[in-house]
């Protein structure tokens, strides 16, 4: 990797779990001199572990707490703290999350770098944590989705839970999320497109149908014609549910904010139209 790997935390765990005595890496190097390998890491560390804790599991010495072979992956939402024993892992697959540690270490094993204190966690990194770790996972965005392995005390907060919201609108068919492999294909942790609104819209007006049986033609050049996309889009214009982002585009692309998305429902009620109350007014409209 061509770049110096801190693991006092991972020796300390090696020691605890495999007895293999003390143990502390003191030199510091340079840039070539590769104290253990991300591979090594990877492979011949965390097997060496996990067989251990399989022989003391077999002994009766294991704990209550101890960790399970798989990865679980969960959605949480704002303020879900999620607190690892020693030894735990923990990767955010999509949303924003930052551990403390008042003790130990976590360890970014893709990067191979030692952190404590107050960590960011980054997107699709799989982080290890000490075996004498005190660390407490805080979800910073209004929602998450973390795969763990190994044993977490989990403290839910009381925040709006747009989880469930996006599971109770799944259940009556105004949402189906995305192709997405993880996070049940949710994707909240996109900001919606002008198009993903505008299908949402519809889909609540009860008009799915109608719109995809539509055929015709629209000014919008940014559409492909027979895509899914252009009869939803299709369909909107014809009816004066959306005039488009200019005369001959409509962006679908485009992330969408609540205001617009208000602008929708009141063209849908006919309570205006384009030119008389701008989008800015629309949530107090």
């Amino acid at each position: 990797m061509g770049r110096r790997i801190l693991l006092r935390a991972a020796a300390c765990a090696a020691c605890l779990v495999l007895g293999a005595g003390a143990l502390a890496f003191t030199a510091r190097g340079d840039d070539s001199d590769v104290l253990i390998s991300r591979s090594y890491l990877e492979g011949t560390f965390l097997s060496a572990v996990t067989k251990r804790i399989s022989e003391i599991k077999g002994s009766g010495g294991a704990s209550d707490a101890a960790a399970p072979a798989a990865w679980v992956e969960t959605r949480y939402k704002f303020g879900d703290r999620l607190m690892p024993s020693g030894g735990a892992e923990l990767m955010l697959l999509a949303g924003s999350a930052r551990a403390e540690l008042t003790q130990g270490a976590v360890i970014d094993t893709a990067a191979g770098l030692e952190s404590s204190g107050s960590v960011t966690l980054l997107s699709n990194r799989r982080y290890l944590f000490s075996e004498d770790a005190r660390a407490s996972v805080s979800v910073t965005g209004k929602t998450a989705v973390i795969e763990t392995r190994g044993a977490f005390d989990t403290a839910l907060s009381t925040a709006v839970d747009y989880n469930a919201i996006a599971s109770a609108l799944k259940a009556v068919h105004l949402f189906k999320g995305s192709l997405t492999g993880f996070g049940s294909g949710y994707d909240l942790e996109k900001a919606p497109t002008r198009l993903q609104a505008l299908i949402m819209f519809i889909r609540v007006l009860g008009e799915e149908e109608a719109a995809l049986a539509w055929t015709g033609s629209i000014p919008f050049t940014d559409v492909a014609a027979g895509s899914l996309g252009w009869h939803y889009v299709g369909y909107a214009y014809e009816r004066g549910y959306t005039n488009g982002y200019s005369a001959t585009t409509f962006m679908p692309g485009l992330t969408i904010n609540a205001p617009q998305y208000t602008e929708f429902l009141l063209r849908a009620l006919g309570y205006s139209r384009a030119g008389e109350a701008p989008v800015a007014t629309a949530l107090t409209r």
